[in-house]
């Protein structure tokens, strides 16, 4: 008698949103033997939902099967400053800025020069969203599962990055993120079975937004696009490789960079809290240092002090 005769009743599946399931149709017993012949028939019955039970399971085995390798801890493979293109050192990145962002980059280099921040928020420990927290300011690792890859950072103020890869559209919401919202796509271009490329379109990036801590600036806007193509390297799976293009209203023209990340051999994980360390008071447009006392001293020589209008000042 074949197995699937020996369900005692209806029988759904293999695999589905609640994967095995039987349905037992209730029995009457008529004499010891019939007895029996019905556990004989329960055991086999739950023996083959066990089975079924493991194909169930080897289904989404397989689907993890098709992803790439990049587990680990993920850094850049430069020193310096992080910087948007890899290759040119910070302030002279020779990013085509528009006349009048070109004209805002300079000037916050030189209050930079003064002893002021410029335009970089990143002081405030204001997360530095798409693209500046790819550019290597903190490690990061990936998660994927079948309708998403999370990037999570090091940085506590640095939201995760979420890339649905499920074939969504873009969401008609007015909403923005600081890393903005990605949609992806896995690609085998190799044809092995197993995928090797991921492609993202991030946009709904939110503002303020900067491309590195020399303070040049970004659009104004949240209308800019950042597109991505990761893959490990052909000839080293140890470098992440980046392609990266952003279309930006600051922008002349798409800027395009490669970008490159290395896994780390030993991998440890820290509690990168900006806030914990965070000395800066910020009143009006003036930003000021907390002293060792507890006391506002300035960032920059001949600064205004902060206006105390509200409070009451000791009469002489």
């Amino acid at each position: 008698m074949p197995a699937w005769a020996l369900l005692p009743a209806s029988f759904e599946g293999p695999c589905g949103s609640q994967g095995v399931v039987l349905r037992f149709a209730k029995a009457e017993p008529v004499g010891h033997g019939r007895n029996i012949v019905l556990s004989r028939r329960l055991m086999s019955a739950f023996a083959l939902a066990a089975s079924l039970g493991l194909m169930c399971d080897a289904a989404p085995a397989q689907d993890y099967l098709k992803f790439p390798d990049w587990s680990g801890q993920w850094f850049r493979t430069y020193s310096g400053n992080p910087r948007y293109d890899q290759t040119k050192p910070i302030r002279k990145q020779e990013a085509p800025l528009k006349p009048e962002y070109q004209a805002r980059f300079e000037a916050s280099v030189q209050d930079q020069d003064a002893g002021g921040h410029g335009l970089d928020p990143g002081y405030s420990c204001l997360p530095q969203g798409m693209p500046r927290m790819m550019s290597g300011v903190s490690p990061f690792e990936f998660l994927f599962a079948p309708s998403i890859t999370h990037m999570l950072f090091e940085r506590t103020e640095f939201s995760p990055r979420r890339i649905y890869t499920d074939g969504r559209d873009w969401p008609k919401t007015e909403q923005t993120w600081f890393p903005g919202y990605s949609i992806g796509k896995w690609l085998d271009t190799d044809g092995d079975g197993r995928y090797d490329t991921l492609e993202i379109e991030t946009r709904r990036v939110r503002g303020p937004r900067v491309w590195d801590q020399s303070g040049m600036p970004m659009a104004d806007d949240d209308e800019g696009i950042i597109k991505e193509r990761m893959y490990l390297d052909r000839n080293d799976p140890g470098i992440l490789r980046v392609e990266m293009t952003t279309i930006d209203n600051s922008l002349t023209r798409p800027w395009t960079v490669l970008k490159a990340f290395r896994r780390q051999a030993n991998v440890w994980w820290s509690e990168d809290n900006c806030i914990e360390g965070q000395a800066h008071v910020t009143i009006g447009k003036e930003v000021y240092f907390r002293s060792a006392d507890g006391t506002i001293m300035p960032m920059k020589k001949d600064q205004p002090p902060p206006d105390l209008k509200y409070f009451k000042r000791p009469q002489n």
